[in-house]
């Protein structure tokens, strides 16, 4: 978010008192820098509104004049004549309302493309900064409450922009001219009754929509909790459905809505209130101002056409008036929707790129961990003084119990997070010293858990190097042990995935994501429990495919199956955050020591499983190999 003057962020804030502060911090989305074009429209949109204004304070003389002239006060023989000039005077008052009317419309057309705008550059600033935001942050958030965030934030800016540009202070004029022209023509009693009256609507106005903005809050936190749950609820279908619990999912949503809808029938209550009692007080200084006038007509120090002026230009007044305590309600309610969203943007990144930060610059790889230390929370430490070396072109496992903080030296590695102590290096280059994107531009990552984007299969593989051509797509799925399967697709490469690639096996999954590394041809290779979660014949196959990846480049791998890493150049044991052992598969079985331990279980269970598959191939054999007779 841009910085004002005294170096601080420009804050949002709905609070009573902050209205004016907020909107001058929004000033630069209502007078966009570097955009001449939309300024010269706020210009002629600003120059419509008060040529609208002009209008409207002289069409109530129009209507005075048509009054006066049909009074009965002009005699027979000037009839003709007569008769003109109310005709005259009514063409006038025509016209006065549809040159009104012309400039509002083309005001609200001009500036559409600046209301547009400010959403526009709003949204991609949240868009940015979400994604500038901290892991710990998106490993916290609810997706679905912070989307209604978003949406009502770019909603309420362009109402927070719209009114307080064209609206309050045009109408503040209006006011004014109004005023000098009670002055003038029917004396200080009537403007100070008029004073009074506006004084008091005003007054009204911002006590009771200070007072509605606490229930606002609540509805929009009603709102975000609901939106949440119906998203999060959405995202786990399947597992909804395992369980049967559509109504348990149904009635929590309908608790949730429940609070919004108490909310939304007290905004909408308290709304009629404040509208009602704005009635109220306008209508009061209506009827003082209407009896003034009566008695001014009577005694004849007004016309009957003065009457209908004063009427005309109180009726005038109410629509400004009564349209800014709409502004003020608006405004409220736009900076409630935005607070949240601003908020948001004040929201500092946990990781951040030093001043003067340089590229990084690849001449092996060699990745070096030195005495690092690293925690989530200060009590509960998961690195402790880990140090290794990952040689240029070789790979490197990371083995260990659950819990030992292997996934989390491939997060440190990608600079989700900073080390607590030492540091971390690539070709003698501290991370911290280096700009997060030449960082994660030279790092390939293959996941356990592969999400894909709800899109083709060739836009996920393009996604490892955008713009790529359509043949090195077909290369790395190839090489991924995918482009056969792809091609057998009705629609080959453009064949949707489905939201988190769901229309695709988990095998399928991996190999897309394989093929999307490939694309990148990173210098250095993370692949992080890659095969964990795929059964045995389809993790054969993708490590296959894997060792194409790996080969002569710098891998680090995250490994739950042993199995998979007994042809790494070296293995390193995790235990509570520490390196227990360390050297080559047959030289930590040789130790007899964690290592060991875990690759007997392994084994015993896969063996385990083998001796299950075939019981379930060949049943009457497994009772022939002497299985006990059933009782």
């Amino acid at each position: 978010m841009s910085l004002d003057n005294s170096g601080k962020k420009p804050s949002v804030s709905a609070d009573e008192g902050s209205v004016f502060s907020t909107v001058r911090n929004l000033w630069p989305y209502m007078w966009p820098d570097g955009r001449p074009d939309l300024k010269l429209r706020v210009s002629l949109a600003i120059a419509a509104l008060l040529a609208s204004k002009v209008a409207t304070t002289l069409v109530p003389f129009a209507y005075k004049g048509i009054i006066d002239s049909l009074d009965g006060s002009t005699p027979n023989t000037a009839l003709i004549l007569g008769m003109a000039v109310p005709i005259v005077l009514v063409i006038a008052y025509v016209m006065g309302n549809i040159i009104d009317a012309g400039f509002q419309q083309l005001r609200d057309v001009l500036f559409a493309s600046v209301g547009q705008h400010a959403v526009r550059k709003l949204a991609l600033q949240t868009f940015h900064h979400m994604h500038r935001l901290s892991l710990r942050f998106h490993l916290q958030r609810r997706t679905g409450g912070l989307s209604r965030v978003i949406e009502r934030g770019t909603k309420g800016i362009e109402t927070v922009v719209r009114f307080a540009m064209l609206n309050i202070a045009p109408t503040i004029v209006e006011f004014v001219v109004v005023a000098i022209i009670f002055v003038w023509l029917f004396g200080i009693s009537y403007l100070g009754v008029l004073v009074v009256m506006i004084w008091a609507y005003l007054y009204f106005t911002i006590k009771a929509s200070n007072w509605r903005i606490a229930i606002r809050r609540e509805m929009n936190d009603s709102d975000t909790d609901a939106n949440g749950k119906a998203i999060d609820s959405l995202l786990n279908f399947e597992t909804v459905k395992y369980f049967a619990n559509e109504k348990m999912e149904a009635d929590r949503f309908d608790r949730a809505m429940a609070g919004y809808e108490r909310s939304a029938i007290r905004i909408w209550t308290s709304l009629g209130f404040l509208n009602f009692g704005q009635a109220i007080i306008f209508y009061a200084g209506f009827l003082i101002i209407s009896i003034m006038s009566i008695m001014g007509v009577m005694n004849g120090t007004l016309t009957l056409g003065d009457f209908v002026l004063l009427n005309t230009f109180l009726m005038q007044i109410y629509r400004p008036l009564n349209f800014i305590g709409f502004v003020y309600r608006e405004l409220r309610q736009g900076l409630t929707d935005i607070e949240e969203m601003f908020k948001l943007l004040d929201r500092d990144p946990e990781i951040t790129d030093k001043p003067g930060a340089g590229q990084l610059e690849i001449t092996g790889p060699v990745i070096r961990f030195e005495d690092v230390h690293f925690h989530y929370d200060p009590d509960r430490p998961i690195l402790r003084g880990v140090s290794f070396e990952v040689p240029a072109g070789k790979t490197v496992a990371i083995v260990g119990p659950t819990g030992a903080g292997k996934s989390t030296i491939s997060r440190l590695l990608f600079r989700f997070y900073d080390v607590v102590g030492g540091r971390i290096t690539i070709d003698g280059q501290d991370l911290r010293d280096v700009t997060q994107e030449s960082l994660r531009s030279a790092i390939g990552m293959v996941p356990q858990d592969t999400v894909l984007f709800n899109d083709t299969i060739g836009y996920n593989i393009e996604y490892g190097r955008p713009g790529a051509s359509e043949e090195g797509i077909k290369q790395a799925a190839a090489m991924a042990q995918v482009g056969t399967f792809i091609e057998a697709l009705p629609r080959g490469y453009d064949t949707p995935v489905g939201e988190r690639g769901l229309k695709l096996s988990g095998g399928e999954k991996q190999r897309v994501a394989i093929a999307r590394t490939i694309l990148k041809s990173p210098s250095i290779l993370i692949l992080d429990e890659a095969t964990s979660a795929l059964d045995t014949k389809t993790e054969r196959d993708i490590q296959q495919a894997l060792d194409v990846v790996s080969r002569n480049r710098t891998t680090v791998v995250i490994a739950h199956r042993l199995s998979t890493v007994v042809n790494a150049d070296e293995i390193l044991v995790l235990r509570e955050g520490q390196v227990a052992e360390r050297g080559s598969h047959f030289h930590l079985l040789a130790q007899d020591g964690l290592y060991a331990q875990m690759w007997n279980r392994q084994r015993e269970a896969s063996e385990a499983a083998e001796r299950l598959a075939q019981t379930q191939d060949d049943p009457d054999g497994f009772v022939k190999r002497g299985a006990p007779a059933a009782e």
